[in-house]
C-alpha cells in the first residue's frame, strides 16, 4: 500500500462527509451548473483563507486586488486508497511571482529545469528585437527571431508532463501536434489538480474554479463567483488528462472548441466552429463569442480582421495591436489577401465559374429582397467555382472579393446570382441542422515579417 499523501498536500474536511454526501461521478470541468456541494465547500474554505491572508507564508493577498491582479483559483475534492475525503488547492499561472507555493498544487512542468534555457531565450530574443530595430535587413531578422521564438516555445512546451488516470504521460507539445499549444495551455489550475491528485494516488470527486481579487483589464470576471474551464486552453488538456475516470459529458452546447491554427506577437489565426459568433454586437460586448473567449485568455488587445457569420465555421484571423489590425485589413481590401470558402447550395447551379457583382445594402435586416439593391447598394463581388454536384446539390468554391453582411449568402441565393441558397440558411433558404458554410482557405503576406502564409481548415461537412 502506498504511503499517505504529505500533509500539506490534502486538506481534509471536518467534520467528514457521509457517503451520501459524494458525487457519483466527476462532472464535465465544461459544464458551466453551478459545482458539486463539496466543492463548493472547498472552495468556501478557500475563499475565507484567501480573505484572511492565511493561504502561505510570505504571500499578500493585497496583489490580488491591484488592477488586473486577480486569479482564477481552484479545487479538486479527493478520496484517498483509505477512504478519507479532503481536497486539493490550485491556482493559474503564478501567485505573487512564484510558481511553487505551500499547499498549493504545483506547475506541470520542472522550474529548475526550465530556468536551464528560458532566461538564455528570451534575453536572446530581446536581444534580436534590438537587432530588428536598427537593421536595414529586418526582413532577415525577423525571420531569424520568429524561428528562434518557434524552437524556444517547442522546448517549453515539451517539458510539460500531461499525466491522465490510466498512468500514461504525454508532452503538451505532442498533445497538440502539429499545432503549436497556446500560450497559457497546461498552467490553468484544473490540469495542475489532477496531475497532483494522480501523483498521489488520489481518486478525484468533484472540481470547481472561481475568481478571486479584481476583475482581468480585458474581461468580466467576478471574485467569487465559479466558471467552467475554459476551451481556448484546456479543451484538448483536460480530456486526455481525465481519460480513465468516469466523467459526466458536458451538456449539450456548451463545448464550442476553438482551434488555435496559428499565433505569434502580432496576430492569431483559430478555427471557429459554427454557432458561435465571431464577435459580440455592440449592443452585448461581453456576449459569448470568439473575441469575447480569446480576450479572456490573452494580453493583447485583440481585434477581429474579418468576421464570420455566427452560423458558418471556419479561419478566423484576429489582430493583436492597432497596426497589424489595419494592414490585414488594407490587404483584404487591395484583393492582396484571399479567405476561401466552401458551401453546399440547395439546387443545381449553371455554369462550373464565374463573377457575381450585385450591390447589397449592409443592414441587419432579414429577407433577401432587404439586401440585394441594385440601385442603392454598396458594391460587391463574389468570384465563385463548382467543385462537385449531386442530383440535388451543389458544391461551390466561394471567394468574397468585397466583405460586407450575408453577403455570400445573399449572392447564391438571389435569383440574378447562383439562384441556389446556401444549405442551412433559414434567412434566404430553409432551415437545416447547420449552415453549409465553412472558411477553409487563408492566404495573406505577414505584415510584420514579409512572409507568404497559407492556411487550410477541413470542412466539417
Amino acid at each position: 500500500m502506498s504511503a499517505a499523501p504529505p500533509p500539506d498536500v490534502v486538506t481534509y474536511f471536518e467534520p467528514p462527509p457521509a457517503p451520501a454526501e459524494l458525487p457519483a461521478r466527476l462532472a464535465s470541468p465544461f459544464d458551466p451548473s453551478p459545482p458539486h456541494p463539496l466543492a463548493r465547500r472547498a472552495a468556501e474554505e478557500l475563499q475565507q483563507l484567501l480573505h484572511r491572508g492565511d493561504t502561505a507564508a510570505g504571500f499578500d493577498p493585497r496583489v490580488l486586488e491591484a488592477p488586473g491582479g486577480g486569479k482564477m483559483f481552484g479545487v479538486l475534492v479527493v478520496a484517498t486508497k483509505d477512504g478519507r475525503i479532503g481536497y486539493l488547492r490550485g491556482f493559474s499561472g503564478m501567485l505573487d511571482g512564484r510558481w511553487h507555493v505551500d499547499g498549493f498544487a504545483p506547475p506541470l512542468f520542472d522550474p529548475v529545469a526550465r530556468d536551464t534555457f528560458w532566461p538564455e531565450g528570451q534575453e536572446e530574443l530581446r536581444a534580436l528585437a534590438l537587432r530588428h530595430a536598427s537593421s536595414r535587413d529586418r526582413v532577415e531578422v525577423e525571420h531569424l527571431r520568429a524561428e528562434r521564438s518557434r524552437q524556444l516555445w517547442r522546448r517549453l512546451t515539451d517539458s510539460y508532463v500531461l499525466p491522465n488516470a490510466r498512468g500514461e504521460q504525454q508532452s503538451l507539445t505532442s498533445l497538440f501536434e502539429p499545432d503549436a499549444p497556446p500560450g497559457g495551455a497546461g498552467d490553468c489550475a484544473a490540469p495542475k489538480l489532477f496531475a497532483w491528485a494522480y501523483a498521489h494516488h488520489l481518486r478525484p470527486l468533484a472540481l470547481a474554479e472561481f475568481w478571486w481579487g479584481a476583475p482581468p483589464l480585458n474581461a468580466e470576471r467576478r471574485a467569487g463567483e465559479y466558471y467552467p474551464a475554459c476551451q481556448s486552453k484546456c479543451g484538448k488538456v483536460l480530456p486526455y488528462m481525465l481519460e480513465g475516470l468516469a466523467v459526466e459529458p458536458a451538456p449539450p452546447g456548451t463545448v464550442h472548441e476553438l482551434r488555435r491554427v496559428f499565433e505569434d506577437a502580432w496576430l492569431l489565426i483559430v478555427d471557429k466552429p459554427h454557432g458561435l459568433p465571431s464577435a459580440p454586437s455592440r449592443h452585448a460586448p461581453r456576449r459569448d463569442s470568439a473575441l469575447v473567449r480569446l480576450q479572456q485568455e490573452s494580453s493583447a488587445a485583440l481585434r477581429v480582421v474579418h468576421e464570420l457569420d455566427t452560423e458558418a465555421s471556419g479561419l478566423l484571423l484576429l489582430a493583436k495591436d492597432p497596426e497589424t489590425h489595419a494592414a490585414l485589413r488594407r490587404q483584404l481590401a487591395r484583393r492582396e489577401a484571399d479567405l476561401r470558402h466552401v458551401a453546399w447550395l440547395e439546387g443545381t447551379v449553371s455554369g462550373d465559374h464565374g463573377i457575381i457583382e450585385l450591390p447589397l445594402r449592409p443592414t441587419g435586416d432579414e429577407g433577401l429582397r432587404q439586401h440585394i439593391d441594385t440601385t442603392h447598394g454598396k458594391h460587391a463581388v463574389t468570384e465563385w467555382r463548382v467543385t462537385q454536384r449531386t442530383g440535388t446539390r451543389t458544391r461551390v468554391s466561394l471567394l468574397p472579393r468585397t466583405r460586407l453582411v450575408h453577403q455570400l449568402r445573399a449572392h447564391a441565393a438571389h435569383p440574378l446570382g447562383l439562384a441556389a441558397p446556401i444549405v442551412g440558411d433559414a434567412v434566404y433558404g430553409h432551415a437545416d441542422a447547420r449552415l453549409l458554410l465553412h472558411a477553409e482557405a487563408l492566404s495573406f503576406t505577414h505584415p510584420r515579417t514579409g512572409e507568404r502564409l497559407d492556411f487550410e481548415s477541413r470542412p466539417p461537412f
